[in-house]
This record gives C-alpha cells, sequence and structure tokens, in this order.
C-alpha cells in the first residue's frame, strides 16, 4: 500500500509555499522603502489560500526563485496593493517600514506553525510506517 502524500499533507504544503511568497513580498517592501513611486503590496493569504483549495492557481510552486521578480503579480494568487494607513510622505511611496516589520514576523510565525505541524504529521507517518 503506497502512502499519498497530499492527502497526508492536505492543504498545508500550499500553505507553506503562499507563506513563503508573502515573506519574499514583503521583504521586497521593505527592501524598497525609500524608492519613491514604490506602492507596497501583499497577499490575501486566506483569498489564495481558497485559490490552490479550489485548484484555480496551479502555479503556487515556482521552478526558480527569481521568477517572483519579474512576474510578481501572475504567478502569485491574492497579490494586491496595500491601502496606506497614513496619507502620501511627497514621494509616493506607499510603505511603512513598521507595519511591514510586524506583518513579516507575523507571516514567519505562522511559516513556523505550518513548518510544526507538517513535522508532526511526517513523524505520525514515520511512526506508522515503521508499526510503532
Amino acid at each position: 500500500m503506497s502512502i499519498n502524500f497530499e492527502k497526508a499533507f492536505g492543504i498545508h504544503e500550499a500553505a507553506l509555499n503562499l507563506r513563503n511568497s508573502r515573506a519574499e513580498v514583503l521583504a521586497t517592501n521593505l527592501a524598497n522603502s525609500d524608492t519613491p513611486n514604490y506602492k507596497a503590496r501583499d497577499i490575501d493569504f486566506t483569498q489564495a489560500l481558497k485559490m490552490a483549495q479550489s485548484g484555480q492557481n496551479s502555479d503556487l510552486k515556482r521552478t526558480h526563485v527569481k521568477h517572483l521578480d519579474s512576474q510578481i503579480g501572475s504567478e502569485i494568487p491574492g497579490l494586491s496593493y496595500r491601502i496606506p494607513l497614513q496619507p502620501d510622505t511627497g514621494d509616493g511611496n506607499s510603505v511603512d517600514v513598521q507595519v511591514e516589520q510586524a506583518k513579516f514576523a507575523e507571516n514567519a510565525m505562522q511559516y513556523q506553525t505550518t513548518l510544526r505541524f507538517l513535522d508532526g504529521k511526517i513523524k505520525g507517518l514515520i511512526q506508522a510506517i515503521r508499526g510503532e
């Protein structure tokens, strides 16, 4: 009898890929905090995960890390511009460093949580295979 990893891990593989993509988007926002006319972006995680569950986006797995930079809007479901919480400072940049840092830290914590859940699943599968 073979193990179906899609059934064993469920949506958590897609969630991990989305969390990774969101970390890249938030890091890009932070890196461009002083770039004139740069608009902050974020991923609506709930919407993107629903799209992944329904099979509307099969491009959650990227073949190369740099693909995010060149096609940022076409490969990531739920990606949109963030609505600024403060008025424009005059240079057209909508990045609020404190907001981006908080979102990045929150996403990192949720990424770790997903990894721990998958680790538990894998350990359970190993125990089942060994008959423990």
